[in-house]
């Protein structure tokens, strides 16, 4: 999983996120104005910065850059809890705990999810069926 996003760069990607459209330099600075002082440069070494991270991709539009998100808030935000529920000693303590802080809207959010997880998981559907040309599972791919 990448590192976290700093501060200054979470900022930038979540305009990128929010309008999910490849976005200029310029459109994320004068966005960015209107909460803080920052330089024309700044935004834009952010925005280098991310693409060389592997966060956003960039096309050329005449000398300058448009920059588009390559993944979502969501999948970002899912790898952010994924590492820190793998880094615990005890991943189910730290569920336990982590399910303790959430309001009542989150956890219903979180029911939500868990039963669209398992409609798609269910027994019959053919992903999770046995196959006996692979008998590692349906994820796994095995060389013959």
């Amino acid at each position: 999983m990448p590192r976290p996003l700093g501060e200054l760069e979470d900022a930038v990607m979540t305009r990128v996120w929010k309008w999910n459209r490849p976005v200029t330099v310029r459109e994320v600075l004068e966005d960015l104005q209107q909460e803080r002082s920052i330089a024309y440069t700044t935004v834009m070494t952010v925005l280098d910065n991310l693409h060389q991270k592997g966060w956003v991709r960039r096309e050329a539009e005449g000398r300058a850059y448009r920059y588009e998100a390559v993944s979502t808030r969501a999948a970002y935000s899912a790898a952010l809890m994924n590492e820190g529920w793998s880094q615990s000693d005890n991943p189910a303590a730290a569920l336990v705990a982590f399910f303790g802080m959430m309001s009542p809207q989150q956890r219903e959010a979180l029911s939500d999810a868990v039963r669209m997880v398992e409609s798609h998981e269910s027994p019959a559907s053919p992903a999770n069926q046995a196959n006996p040309e692979n008998p590692d599972g349906p994820d796994r791919v095995t060389e013959r």
